[in-house]
């Protein structure tokens, strides 16, 4: 099964139409990614919770990581930039932290909400090396802004 993601955008607004808290919006998009696409392996988001600081927030998948500071891994170099992190081999990016030794490439998203607002990080998981496009990424990213843009921490 591949994403569809008009499909999947129409859900997720369906789903989370007039929602500002940041968790239920979180829980329920991570849900509605993580079994939209069969190459999701692990689909969840690291909130901000301090200065310079994620910890993990609503998931789908085995177990992630607890805490993970903005100077460490993919996530925290999606925080620290907020720029997308599209990894295609883990094992290529010089400070991933293997909280799964199944993940073979990642993407993760910066969240904000429309005041600017960095809310957290959106963490995708694959066990297939090379899993995620720039397509997935422009998709996604539509996603996060459209669901997160009332949000607030």
């Amino acid at each position: 099964m591949t994403v569809n993601y008009s499909d999947l955008a129409q859900s997720v607004s369906a789903l989370t139409e007039g929602e500002t808290d940041v968790v239920t919006l979180m829980a329920t998009v991570a849900c509605e990614v993580h079994h939209s696409d069969d190459r999701f392996d692990w689909t969840g988001f690291y909130r901000v919770v301090g200065p310079e600081l994620l910890k993990v927030g609503p998931y789908q998948g085995g177990h992630g990581c607890l805490v993970i500071p903005f100077s460490r891994g993919v996530c925290g170099a999606a925080a620290s930039t907020r720029e997308i992190q599209l990894v295609d081999d883990v094992d290529s990016f010089s400070d991933h932290i293997a909280c799964s030794t199944s993940t073979k490439s990642e993407l993760v998203l910066p969240v904000e909400n429309e005041a600017g607002e960095l809310l957290g990080v959106f963490d995708i998981d694959s066990d297939q090396p090379g899993a995620f496009t720039e397509n997935d990424a422009n998709q996604l990213s539509l996603i996060l802004k459209n669901t997160f843009k009332n949000a607030n921490r």
